[in-house]
């Protein structure tokens, strides 16, 4: 079984997350969006689209969304069968929480790496 196959995104938390995402915009060109990110759609050798995007995004500091971890940052990993590693996962005694969510994003699923970071793996649905 595969587990992790690519990075379906990157969050982290600023005491300013709108000066912050300005700064990114202008000088490193990231197209930030209303919502406070980007995405990265993949391209082939050649730079023509490809299905699969990597998200970017930052947040406020405030946000509880990396709740339990209190890191300023999570790490979004791509996998191809959620339920099957979750079930593993457990089997080798790491702390996966209790709480899935699937949605037309696709499913999600989280870990508390030994260092008590979230960390968040993403089914993506089927074509993406």
């Amino acid at each position: 079984m595969k587990r992790v196959t690519g990075i379906g995104g990157i969050f982290f938390k600023a005491k300013d997350a709108p000066a912050l995402q300005a700064w990114y915009k202008l000088h490193l060109g990231i197209d930030v969006q209303a919502w406070g990110g980007a995405a990265f759609t993949w391209t082939d050798g050649d730079g023509k689209p490809m299905a699969g995007t990597t998200i970017w995004s930052i947040g406020p500091s405030e946000s509880d969304h990396f709740a339990p971890s209190e890191a300023p940052f999570m790490i979004n990993y791509r996998v191809e069968d959620l339920l099957a590693l979750v079930k593993v996962l457990r089997e080798e005694g790491c702390q996966v929480l209790e709480k899935m969510d699937e949605s037309e994003y696709g499913k999600f699923a989280w870990v508390i790496d030994p260092e008590g970071n979230k960390v968040e793996l993403w089914q993506p649905p089927a074509g993406q």
